[in-house]
């Protein structure tokens, strides 16, 4: 519904704010010159988004929102994985967050063409891919699809459980051997596909970040990339920059 999708963007823009009351149904009916009955539908659609809530003789107030803190300069600390911490998991909760992860699918895939080049094997090659929807208090907020090697997965079979452990993935390949040096990522800020926007419950055309990741061992090989979009007002990036030589 267009007028849903349009006060859906509001908030998301910061149009509307955390504590902002949605405009009356009257205001609405003047703004958009429709009839009560379709203002009534298109809000049930904005409080199915999460992104308000209703109070009794108040209306509906925008819910408080405050982005997850991403720091890429130590969020894949070895200190945290060996506390049993996933990033994006720790990095929520600090924020005051709810966090879920709901895997999509997990097992083998033909590996596509940037991934592959990435990996340094042929596309097409079979990887084990990792497929994840990530959700921050009941909205989803993020997708990620990791490929991994299949000679470096296939002698680790908590990669292929929906639950790899504390950790995570990246606690799993440092258990067998496959100590990391660096992570590099890269970023693209862009708007969303419709499909996209679909998945991450956005407006069509609503900001992400793309981010693909690589994980760089102590060898040199790259034994993971990770290719993620995320909704771009609930995200903030962080990096720490050494200033010496």
């Amino acid at each position: 519904m267009q007028i849903a999708d349009d006060l859906v963007q509001q908030i998301r823009a910061g149009v509307l704010k955390a504590g902002d009351m949605v405009p009356s149904e009257s205001e609405l009916v003047d703004r958009y010159g429709v009839s009560g009955g379709t203002i009534r539908k298109a809000m049930v659609e904005v409080r199915a988004s999460g992104l308000v809530e209703t109070r009794h003789g108040k209306g509906s107030i925008v819910k408080n929102r405050p982005p997850v803190r991403h720091r890429s300069s130590d969020r894949f600390r070895r200190s945290l994985r060996q506390g049993g911490q996933a990033a994006y998991l720790a990095e929520s909760a600090q924020s005051g967050a709810t966090a879920k992860v709901s895997v999509l699918y997990i097992g083998p895939m033909d590996a596509p063409e940037d991934a592959a080049e990435r990996l340094g094997v042929p596309t097409g090659t079979q990887v084990l891919a990792r497929r994840r929807l990530y959700f921050r208090n009941g909205t989803p907020v993020e997708t990620a699809s990791s490929y991994l090697p299949w000679d470096v997965v296939k002698e680790i079979p908590e990669l292929f459980a929906e639950n790899p452990g504390g950790g995570g993935i990246y606690a799993r390949l440092e258990d067998h051997g496959h100590e990391f040096a660096e992570f590099v990522e890269t970023l693209q800020a862009r708007p969303a596909s419709k499909s996209e926007a679909s998945e991450l419950a956005l407006s069509p055309g609503a900001p992400v970040v793309h981010l693909i990741r690589e994980a760089r061992t102590t060898a040199g090989r790259v034994v993971e990339v990770c290719d993620t979009l995320m909704a771009a007002d609930q995200f903030v990036f962080e990096y720490r920059i050494p200033a010496d030589d």
